[in-house]
């Protein structure tokens, strides 16, 4: 009878108009993708086959398929936030069951990892302690303990001496003391140019190191003298030139050697920090007819440093910035990708997990393998278009009213019968 085909007509329009209400519902969610009600109808057959003639049993909601189609990206203040621009899925740990998600409105948690809004951990590959990206995919947590200091080791100075100069009418008479008493110090007589980097010992105490440079009477030669926090550590050093200016080839690199300098703290007593060795590398010093210039000054030790912010590249690499200046790389996010996408099983909260119908993940970092680029700072919308949307919802109803109108036809029908005598 057309009540059973009506009535698995109307069903029919009510499941579409479900999945139409809940596309609309979630129009606003993060990460979220559409999805369509596609129907199959229904015909009552036997081993033998159905007749020629047959007519249909009415329709049946053969698969609610996932439209895995791009979402509009838009841009945030947190850094935290992951966009996929492309194919793939965020890989996520709900104690250990793995979840996928286009969502990336991600935090950090009490324990330093990286999580979603529900508390599910994000995957990727650590650091170890060198920035090398080692080891099997697994929770990210950023470090948020205090960096050690560095002592430092090695200092570079880049510069350029007057060759006008003339030697200085004062010869150098240290060595000096800034916490004898009285205190010493060069006259500004008895030096041609000085120059100071801060440096560190291991605690990651700073420290003052000054060169000063001296002409000698010998022609292109210069003397150096190196003094930390005003007290004398090492020099005369020289600093040979050739005619040009630069420094012999055979004399490179041109260091000078401290060794066995003891940290003092402001009042001249040992810190306790151990007697320290480093090099200054004075290779890019220059002798040419023009004002004493500084172009560089570095040197590889810092201090203790806090956490202080985090930044994903496009490829998911993390990195983490420190009060000190430091940078260091802590992980990179790893992401997955399937055969057939729209075989995956909804799990909520804008996830997914593997089915049979989606094939095994593929997994691998963003800009390989097909994958996706991350934009940090940014989330993906959802995909659904809410015009599409209701032009749908007008369709539904039309068929859940006129399948409805088949059964009140079809009883009116009935009742003739019923009422003939």
């Amino acid at each position: 009878m057309a009540f059973d085909t009506a009535v698995s007509g109307i069903k029919a329009s009510s499941a579409d108009l479900s999945i139409i209400g809940n596309n609309i519902a979630n129009s606003s969610t993060t990460g979220f993708k559409a999805s369509s009600a596609q129907f199959s109808d229904v015909f009552a057959t036997s081993l033998l086959g159905s007749g020629a003639n047959s007519i249909g049993k009415g329709v049946a909601l053969a698969n609610v398929h996932q439209e895995f189609a791009q979402g509009n990206i838009t841009f945030t203040q947190n850094s935290l936030d992951l966009a996929i621009n492309g194919a793939g899925f965020f890989m996520l740990s709900d104690e250990g069951a793995s979840i996928y998600t286009r969502a990336g409105n991600f935090q950090v948690d009490k324990d330093g990892f990286i999580v979603n809004t529900s508390g599910k951990r994000l995957q990727g590959v650590q650091a170890n302690s060198n920035g090398d990206l080692v080891g099997l995919v697994g929770d990210i947590q950023v470090d948020t303990a205090l960096v050690s200091p560095q002592a430092t080791q090695q200092v570079e100075i880049a510069a350029n001496l007057d060759s006008r100069e003339e030697v200085p009418a004062i010869p150098w008479a240290g060595p000096y003391d800034a916490f004898a008493s009285p205190p010493t110090s060069p006259d500004p007589e008895m030096f041609n140019a000085s120059t100071s980097v801060t440096i560190y010992d291991e605690q990651g105490v700073s420290h003052v190191m000054s060169t000063y440079f001296v002409k000698s009477s010998t022609a292109n030669q210069w003397d150096a003298y190196t003094l930390i926090d005003g007290v004398s550590v090492g020099g005369p050093d020289t600093i040979p030139f050739q005619a040009n200016g630069q420094i012999d080839p055979a004399n490179l690199p041109l260091e000078l050697n401290i060794v066995g300098w003891t940290p003092l703290n402001s009042s001249g007593s040992g810190t306790g920090a151990s007697a320290q060795d480093f090099t200054i590398d004075l290779s890019r010093l220059t002798q040419v007819g023009a004002s004493f210039a500084v172009s560089s000054a570095d040197q590889d030790g810092y201090t203790a440093g806090q956490l202080r912010g985090v930044s994903i590249d496009s490829q998911g690499v993390v990195f983490a910035r420190y009060t000190n200046g430091q940078s260091r790389t802590l992980a990179q996010v790893m992401m997955a990708n399937f055969t057939s996408p729209s075989g995956l099983q909804p799990a909520g909260d804008t996830g997914w997990t593997e089915t049979a119908e989606s094939g095994q993940p593929l997994i691998g970092s963003a800009g390989n393998s097909g994958l996706g680029l991350i934009q940090s700072g940014a989330l993906e919308e959802s995909n659904v278009e809410i015009t599409e949307q209701l032009v749908k919802m007008i369709v539904a109803q039309r068929n859940f009213q006129a399948n409805a109108q088949v059964i009140q036809t079809e009883d009116a029908v009935t009742q003739t019968v019923i009422n003939l005598r």
